[in-house]
């Protein structure tokens, strides 16, 4: 499966209880992903925009249920909503923890958090648990099963080098079934590994043409690793 139109958002997918909805996936702009069971609320990359998507789609009281944020990497497209979704959550005087994933070494959400604490910290109703990831090692929150795994993403310095992004792609497994999301990484093992046999895999596709393919994928080669699941997405495309 492949959408039609590479630049329509939101892409939604559910099996049963295992619900994904993509409210966008645009470089240098935004990502923004809800993932949720009967059981849990996840979410994915809150770019800017991700506080106005979700309570005009599922409101107050889902955002309030949501337990665990992941992030794949420190860029703004990535994680330009945390601060305002930590903010509502103070707001609305949430009472349960919230904990946040994201690649060791990425420096945006220490940074994003201190920050947070500083200026909200006297006031915070709830507990912020950091959890930064260093290896593949599998954990379960609620009834999905998370595998971390390592990809490959590179950013231009302004000397025209380029230099690695610490970044991370997600499969959850929820039921007897798995989505695999890739988030921002150049053509690498661990994502054709991940992706091959997921019942859904959301696949980058960043790269203008072959002359960037060492810093996002080309949407042929994309396309490619997405045929190895069972449906998949592309995301990411460049407008």
């Amino acid at each position: 499966m492949i959408q039609k139109d590479l630049h329509q958002y939101p892409l939604v997918w559910r099996k049963d209880d295992f619900f994904i909805k993509i409210y966008s996936s645009i470089p240098n702009v935004s990502t923004g992903i809800l993932l949720t069971t009967s059981k849990t609320t996840f979410i994915i990359d809150p770019g800017d925009g991700i506080l106005r998507d979700l309570t005009q789609d599922v409101g107050a009281e889902t955002i309030l249920r949501v337990s665990d944020i992941f992030i794949s990497h420190g860029h703004h497209d990535h994680v330009g909503g945390v601060w305002s979704l930590l903010t509502y959550l103070s707001v609305l005087r949430r009472r349960l923890p919230l904990s946040i994933y994201f690649p060791k070494g990425c420096v945006e959400i220490k940074s994003i958090y201190n920050a947070f604490k500083k200026v909200y910290g006297k006031e915070l109703s709830y507990q912020i648990n950091l959890k930064p990831i260093e290896s593949e090692k599998q954990f379960t929150r609620n009834s999905v099963r998370i595998k971390p795994f390592k990809v490959n993403h590179r950013e231009i310095n302004p000397d025209g080098t380029t230099s690695e992004v610490p970044s991370l792609g997600y499969k959850f497994f929820y039921d007897s079934k798995s989505i695999c999301y890739g988030g921002d990484t150049a053509y690498c093992d661990n994502l054709v590994k991940m992706a091959k046999g997921s019942d859904l895999a959301i696949i980058e596709a960043g790269a203008h043409d072959e002359s960037s393919s060492d810093l996002h994928m080309t949407i042929e080669q994309a396309t490619a690793i997405g045929k190895t699941a069972k449906e998949f997405f592309l995301v990411h495309v460049p407008l």
